[in-house]
């Protein structure tokens, strides 16, 4: 029996400007469902994943993420992540999911205090998340970023704990920014969270020379259609 679409929901914040790239990924690319939740909703309705895109929230006033995270929709994204939803972070998206609690660590500036915007080389250093479940394990992959405000940093019980329990999901093999550890992408302790600081919805088209980042989408996709068989 042929399973129904899985259905996204994109979370659209002040300032986002990589919602409809994250949409188009989901929704052309890979056939799926996607609907736009506003920052101000309550609910998140009928999901079955969560995308926090890039851009700058609410002008990355104060601190990236951290006025978003007090967006009504933050506490629908929260209940939705402690019932086991899956909740994707792509960079403001990370910051967010950072400044929300919903992630260890924090997000600084950018090693040389530049906005870097080009591909990079990711190795995937764990294929036990429903974000990698259909990539191999040391698999390098070609993701643009663009930020600047995207050194990951962690203290030490926290970094020796990203470690020990394999949350350490990206790394990258040509560390554009900084990033301790060069973690280009980390999961919460359920696995059901994860953030990363690289574009995958922009590397998911033939059209723009590179699909690496549809094995993101799709280890999702295909995550969710094992748990609804």
């Amino acid at each position: 029996m042929k399973l129904p679409p899985m259905r996204f929901g994109v979370v659209v914040f002040p300032g986002s400007n990589c919602d409809h790239d994250a949409w188009y990924a989901v929704s052309h690319n890979l056939g799926h469902s996607a609907e736009f939740i506003w920052h101000d909703s309550r609910t998140l309705g009928p999901v079955d994943a969560v995308i926090l895109p890039g851009g700058f929230s609410y002008g990355d006033y104060m601190r990236c993420g951290a006025i978003a995270k007090f967006s009504p929709v933050m506490n629908a994204v929260r209940e939705f992540a402690a019932s086991g939803g899956l909740v994707l972070g792509i960079c403001n998206g990370f910051q967010v999911l950072v400044e929300s609690g919903l992630l260890p660590g924090a997000l600084l500036r950018n090693r040389d205090l530049k906005f870097v915007c080009r591909p990079v080389q990711l190795r995937v250093e764990t294929t036990n998340t429903p974000f990698t479940a259909s990539a191999a394990k040391s698999q390098i992959l070609t993701v643009p970023v663009a930020h600047g405000d995207g050194c990951y940093f962690a203290d030490d019980a926290t970094l020796a704990s990203l470690r020990r329990d394999d949350r350490v999901v990206l790394r990258y093999v040509d560390n554009p920014n900084g990033s301790l550890d060069d973690i280009a992408g980390i999961c919460s302790e359920k696995r059901n969270v994860m953030g990363m600081m690289p574009h995958p919805e922009r590397a998911s088209d033939a059209l723009l020379g590179c699909t690496d980042g549809k094995v993101i989408l799709e280890s999702m996709i295909q995550s969710l259609t094992t748990a609804n068989a």
